[in-house]
């Protein structure tokens, strides 16, 4: 599997389209990003790191997951890596309505969408362990 890490891969590519002063980032180009990727999506094999996915096509992916955080564990892990302000609130608020959860399920198939936590080292080992469970099912029904 290849880890496609979308913000990485946008940062080297200078794949935006503005900054936005609000949030202090750089705007991302999400046609540019889809015109990037094609290439390495069509060859499948690749794990898609990134904290949304309404633009992505469905055809790119088998499993979509979103791992989900307590809310209070969300903000002190935004805090630390200095997120303040509205961009803060915004992103807990995110949370707390499940922003990008729904957008998922609207997205994609809901068979494809898994919602996992992500609170704890033993939900990440957890997560490890399903993750590579719904790969495995789904190469073994659709590999041959």
């Amino acid at each position: 599997m290849r880890h496609v890490d979308v913000g990485l891969v946008a940062k080297q590519q200078d794949l935006y389209d503005g900054f936005d002063d609000q949030y202090q980032c750089p705007i991302l180009d999400e046609d540019k990003v889809i015109d990037e990727l094609e290439e390495v999506m069509s060859e499948g094999g690749n794990v898609v790191d990134y904290h949304g996915c309404d633009f992505f096509p469905e055809r790119w992916f088998h499993v979509v997951v979103v791992l989900r955080t307590d809310n209070t564990l969300l903000y002190d892990r935004l805090s630390k890596r200095g997120y303040s302000g509205q961009k803060l609130t915004d992103n807990v608020q995110c949370e707390i309505f499940q922003t990008i959860l729904e957008e998922a399920r609207d997205s994609y198939s809901h068979s494809m969408v898994h919602e996992l936590p992500s609170n704890t080292p033993e939900n990440f080992e957890q997560n490890v362990d399903i993750i590579c469970t719904l790969i495995s099912e789904w190469t073994s029904a659709h590999v041959k």
